[in-house]
């Protein structure tokens, strides 16, 4: 029995006792069930009498009482206690607790899937680094969560599009346009310029794609310097995340929204809202009305957009693509765009507590980590993969609350050892493999017996039990915007798996041994909890090694 069955039979006793007039309570959609921090409290937990107690006008215990005589009847419910003030203390009986095992091994990487944000349509922007250079630490961790998080949306029932956000438009574009005509030039770059070896590359490849580009006038070389420039650079950003198997459905051009005049029409329809006005010779977006600390400017007195128009038009653009929800993943020094994109979708005529969702991530250091001499002062993204691995640095990263500051030691990360957690996963992950090749050399199948009233040692209820919180787990993670409990559960997970394997033998102790239920049941445990680990894996995007 799963916890959600579980969760469905003990609403079916409440609505059995509200139906036949025993009770008079609301019937809940959904009862929550928990694992009791004793496990001499039963296998599961839930609070229910006491959320409906005053609605129905009896003490909880009375209400508990109600119920805990009904659900004893269910089948595979072994024993019902009331305790406290009115707590429901489920134990299972051995063979529905074990047939757990069998539906995970049947649901295969689907088990995990749930329908808590079932019918949420979300565009989920991360990473979104201006093209001017190499990705690096602090991109790397919002590449490894925003990944994560993609991923727990969609098997959490959501429609989730993944954006990058290219920021190819302003002045940023044509500093960085003269910096690499600089280096063309063999000159040294410009003030507010972009320093590093990388420039230099650039240079050349923009001279292998323009061999008279010095011999042009500096208006027309400026053009194709940036734009060559551009396209290698980006094509770089995308092969690195790449790499780090990450992948977005859509690269949207900040250039578009000022070539398709989306900047000028955002302006348009805001004012048509009443939230525009012009002072100052500049045209303005009355963003305190909606909690912004002051009013923004959207086109100077000179008549050029501002960066917030490209964002007011930006919002609007994904608005109009069919997202009632947008999830911002920004970086510890966008804290102060909170307020001012709240404020956007406001003017705009959304709710804001619904329609945008902001995430600040805090700053990473990484102990033993190097500059880059390619791109100056700077850790890249592609020289931690190189280092690290891609494994060690996404479980890592995905490992802790995107806004907690984060410090890691990089020696710690690359050590195949159980101090390293992503190690001590994994490697559980290849033990299970290798107890299941091993299993299949002794002659023992799993389809040739399941008995699940077998699986009654005390790790072997432990392990079923942390099996079963899985799809909960996905959910939460997945509406709490966490990935973090993702690995943290997978620890645990791992943690259990290794005491049952001390303790309970799948294969026949030598060849006299004959191979019984015990082991073929057993080899279904094995295979249930390969199954969530390979899953959990995956969701933070990390591979899960038959061999290490």
């Amino acid at each position: 029995m799963t916890p959600e069955q579980l969760s469905l039979a003990v609403r079916g006793v409440l609505a059995d006792a509200v139906t036949s007039g025993e009770l008079s309570a609301a019937v809940p959609d959904e009862v929550r069930v928990e694992r009791p921090r004793n496990r001499d409290h039963g296998d599961w937990s839930t609070n229910l009498a006491l959320q409906l107690a005053k609605g129905a006008g009896i003490p909880p215990r009375e209400l508990a009482q109600v119920l805990a005589r009904r659900l004893a009847a269910v089948e595979g419910v072994q024993r019902v206690d009331v305790a406290g003030p009115g707590f429901l203390n489920i134990t299972l009986d051995a063979g529905a607790a074990g047939e757990l095992a069998r539906s995970v091994v049947e649901a295969g990487p689907r088990f995990g899937e749930n329908s808590t944000l079932a019918g949420h349509v979300v565009n989920l922007e991360f990473v979104s680094a201006n093209p001017t250079g190499p990705l690096h630490i602090g991109h790397t961790r919002w590449a490894a969560l925003g990944d994560s998080l993609r991923r727990l949306l969609a098997a959490s029932g959501a429609t989730v599009t993944s954006e990058y956000y290219v920021n190819d438009a302003g002045a940023q574009m044509d500093n960085f346009a003269a910096s690499v005509l600089a280096r063309a030039r063999q000159e040294p770059v410009p003030e507010n310029g972009y320093p590093g070896e990388y420039v230099d590359g650039l240079a050349k490849r923009v001279l292998d794609a323009q061999p008279d580009l010095l011999d042009l006038p500096p208006d027309e070389a400026l053009v194709i310097a940036r734009d060559i420039g551009y396209r290698t650079q980006l094509a770089e950003i995308q092969q690195v995340l790449a790499s780090f198997d990450v992948h977005f459905d859509v690269w949207f051009s900040e250039r578009t929204l000022h070539e398709g005049g989306a900047v000028e029409q955002a302006v348009a329809r805001l004012r048509e809202q009443g939230h525009v006005f012009d002072a100052d010779g500049a045209v303005w977006l009355r963003t305190t009305d909606f909690g912004d600390d002051r009013d923004r400017v959207l086109i100077r007195q000179d008549g050029v957009p501002t960066y917030f128009a490209a964002d007011a038009a930006y919002y609007l653009s994904k608005k109009d693509r069919g997202f009632p929800e947008k999830v911002y993943m920004l970086g510890a020094d966008h804290h102060g765009y909170v307020g001012r994109l709240k404020a956007i979708a406001a003017c705009a005529g959304d709710d804001p507590a619904t329609s945008i969702e902001v995430l600040i991530g805090q700053l990473i250091n990484l102990n033993g980590a190097k500059l880059s001499k390619r791109a100056g002062n700077m850790i890249e993204m592609r020289d931690l993969i190189e280092w690290i691995g891609s494994d060690a640095v996404r479980y890592s990263l995905a490992r802790y609350p995107a806004d907690s500051p984060l410090n890691l030691d990089g020696e710690q990360l690359r050590k195949r050892s159980n101090d390293n957690p992503v190690f001590y996963v994994q490697y559980a992950h290849a033990r299970i493999s290798r107890m299941s090749r091993l299993a299949a050399e002794d002659g023992v199948r799993r389809e040739d017996g399941f008995d699940p009233a077998l699986l009654d040692h005390q790790t072997e209820s432990a392990l079923l039990a942390t099996l079963g919180q899985f799809p909960r787990v996905v959910g939460q993670a997945a509406e709490l915007r966490e990935p973090h409990r993702v690995a943290r559960y997978l620890e645990e997970l791992a943690g259990k798996y290794h005491k049952w394997y001390d303790e309970c033998r799948v294969r026949p102790q030598g060849a006299d041994e004959e191979i019984t239920d015990l082991h073929r049941t057993r080899l279904w445990l094995n295979e249930a909890t390969r199954t969530v680990l390979a899953r959990g894996l995956d969701l933070l995007g990390v591979s899960a090694p038959e061999q290490m």
